[in-house]
């Protein structure tokens, strides 16, 4: 029984570790990247398949690259009608924070910051809380919270530890 335990344990821990190895190579993946130069097959050596793709009005695609939510990032990439990259971006910044503002709806949200890490339901106040993860200065784990009211329009927004590292033992 010990050697199932270790084998459920290494199961689910592989994966993770996975993830976290792909996002901690992103730096060097963007650096192998430069818009208005990068082919839409070299974006797709870099990172693979994107987890949705969206085709704008112009012919561009979006490509989303989401980390979350074990990452602590949310890339879009922008491939223009001419097959080359024409923008990346890492969502997650204090500038993309500070454009939701109370009123937006989930999809603008959606649109600023990408995947949230989790979503909560608060049916009592009817409500709904997305979570995103990230790096503050680069280096101490956080949150950015969004709630949503039933209208589904932002009342507001908060940055608060990440509870997995003060869970961990952080102080």
């Amino acid at each position: 029984h010990e050697m199932s335990l270790t084998n459920a344990g290494s199961r689910w821990l592989a994966p993770a570790l996975l993830v976290v190895a792909l996002a901690g190579c992103d730096p060097q993946r963007v650096a192998q990247l430069e818009e208005g130069v990068s082919t839409e097959v070299e974006v797709r050596q870099q990172f693979g398949d994107p987890v949705t793709i969206t085709t704008q009005p112009d012919g561009s695609r979006v490509f989303d690259y989401p980390r979350q939510p074990e990452g602590w990032t949310n890339y879009v990439i922008t491939i223009g009608a001419d097959g080359k990259m024409s923008s990346l971006r890492q969502l997650l910044n204090p500038d993309n924070f500070a454009r939701v503002q109370p009123g937006l709806d989930r999809q603008a949200v959606r649109k600023l910051l990408g995947r949230p890490a989790q979503v909560k339901r608060y049916e009592l106040k009817n409500e709904e809380i997305w979570d995103w993860r990230f790096k503050q200065d680069g280096q101490q784990s956080k949150f950015f919270s969004v709630t949503f009211g039933a209208d589904g329009k932002v009342l507001g927004t908060a940055i608060g530890d990440d509870p997995r590292e003060i869970a961990g033992g952080g102080k």
